[in-house]
């Protein structure tokens, strides 16, 4: 393949790097107002993450774009894809972080005591931040990472991840029974909590991507 292509490649990865570090940075921030129970903190989450959709759909372009000008052979065609999907999922994050951190702005002005469940989010939250971090480091050391360790450490954080949340929701049921009246608002509640959850699925499925980019085989992030 042509130079041209080799820095065009280079292009797409920085700007999925880039998408990847704004999205990372807004979910610590995110974390920050959770602690600190900061309200402001929050919409200023929501508006450094308001472009991320016009973002992505310009990384996709450009991978659609180096599609048809370099007819790529078989190696590069597998970067162009894993890319492509790889974008798709980093937005999902992005989005869901930014419905996270409007749902929370709106969980701190109810009448719901987030104050015992605090700990435990905290947890899940910053298992979400360790999985993306993993992703972001691996991918700005490409060279360097080992892909099928970084997709078990992200891994880990999952499963980690998944068990956080089930004890969130036996909390969250347990504050419902005692609070009958805020019923409603305590479900809204793991729904929100629900958004952190499923950014650790698709960091899963990030890294198994960057593995299959890298390594070959097989996509399986929908099995």
């Amino acid at each position: 393949m042509s130079t041209k292509y080799d820095n065009k490649i280079d292009e797409i990865r920085e700007k999925i790097g880039s998408l990847l570090q704004t999205i990372t940075t807004a979910n610590e921030e995110s974390l920050e107002a959770c602690k600190n129970s900061d309200e402001v903190k929050y919409k200023e989450v929501q508006s450094k993450l308001d472009k991320i959709g016009i973002q992505g759909d310009a990384i996709d372009n450009e991978i659609i774009k180096t599609f048809a000008l370099f007819g790529p052979e078989a190696k590069e065609l597998r970067f162009l894809v894993a890319y492509l999907k790889m974008t798709n999922e980093i937005i999902l994050i992005g989005e869901g972080v930014k419905k996270y951190s409007r749902r929370m702005r709106a969980h701190a002005q109810s009448e719901c005591d987030l104050e015992p469940l605090k700990p435990s989010i905290v947890l899940l939250h910053k298992s979400t931040i360790n999985a993306l971090n993993y992703i972001l480091e691996c991918f700005n050391e490409d060279d360097e990472c080992n892909f099928e360790e970084n997709y078990r450490k992200v891994l880990i954080e999952e499963s980690m991840n998944d068990d956080l949340f089930s004890v969130l929701e036996k909390d969250i049921l347990n504050q419902i029974i005692g609070e009958k009246e805020l019923s409603i608002e305590y479900v809204k509640v793991l729904g929100t909590l629900r958004k952190l959850e499923r950014s650790c699925d698709r960091s899963v499925n990030i890294a198994n991507l960057m593995m299959y980019a890298n390594e070959g085989g097989e996509i399986s992030i929908y099995s």
